[in-house]
């Protein structure tokens, strides 16, 4: 891990160093206090800034809507927190360092969105944030696989975005890249968080079969000692889709239930056996 680190520090720090953090420093002159310095140690990490491009790129990613309620895990100088309030969503940042926890608060007054920006000193990997619909994260890939068993548990539907760093063999759901005004550190990754339907389920006299890697399914139909298998199975948050027999079924997961229309031949439901 240390290795890693700072192999990362290295990399960006003379990229970053040249162009300095804009945000960082305009926070701590209003404050004549701490200035955080690219590539400064941390707990899990070193410290580097998400571009801005990068920010606004995962924020639309994203596709936020008032109900949305953001977490950043790590949030450093608190800007992709404070974007998201700047587009009306209440944002909370976990962030282990406390002198950044000051800055990102006074950057936050500075913006004038300290009502809807809060930020808060914490251990991602210790402090419950199932409250999200959306995560944010510039971490290393070792980390976001230790996060992802906490995060497969959040509300199906939840979206996760990550500057840069994949969760192994949990594939992303969308992968995009900044452009413009971004010359490190440029790709996003986008998961949403699938339902939970691996098992056998009572479907209309059948039984429907699945199993789960991710938001991937595979499995079969079995009808009066005959099975069929299924394709193109996928989960979308609640959101399932299948093909079994030449028809295509889509609906709705809610717990032990699911309900939906099978195309072209009416509508379908199930329910979990015990």
């Amino acid at each position: 891990m240390k290795a890693m680190q700072h192999s990362l520090a290295a990399v960006v720090v003379s990229i970053f160093a040249l162009q300095g953090s804009a945000w960082g420093q305009q926070a701590a002159s209003a404050t004549n206090k701490y200035q955080p310095t690219v590539g400064q140690a941390g707990k899990d990490v070193v410290w580097v800034p998400t571009p801005q491009a990068l920010v606004d790129r995962m924020l639309d990613m994203a596709q936020l809507t008032p109900q949305d309620r953001l977490v950043d895990l790590g949030s450093g100088d608190g800007r992709t927190v404070i974007t998201a309030a700047q587009r009306g969503i209440p944002s909370r940042g976990i962030e282990f360092n406390p002198d950044m926890v000051v800055l990102a608060k006074q950057a936050a007054r500075d913006a004038g969105v300290e009502d809807k920006a809060v930020f808060e000193e914490g251990d991602i990997f210790k402090t419950d944030f199932s409250e999200a619909t959306v995560v944010t994260m510039f971490l290393l890939p070792s980390l976001n696989v230790k996060l992802r068993p906490t995060l497969l548990d959040m509300k199906p539907g939840t979206r996760i975005l990550s500057n840069s760093f994949t969760m192994d063999d949990w594939e992303p759901d969308e992968t995009a890249r900044a452009v413009k005004d971004c010359s490190a550190y440029c790709s996003a990754y986008k998961w949403i968080v699938p339902a939970k339907v691996a098992g056998t389920w009572n479907m209309d006299g059948k039984e429907l079969v699945l199993r789960q890697k991710y938001q991937m399914l595979e499995g079969a139909m079995r009808d009066n000692g005959n099975e069929l298998p299924i394709s193109n199975g996928r989960l979308t948050g609640d959101e399932i889709q299948f093909a079994v027999g030449g028809q295509t079924y889509t609906g709705k997961v809610s717990g032990d239930k699911m309900q939906g229309s099978v195309q072209g031949q009416g509508t379908w439901t199930a329910q979990r056996a015990s």
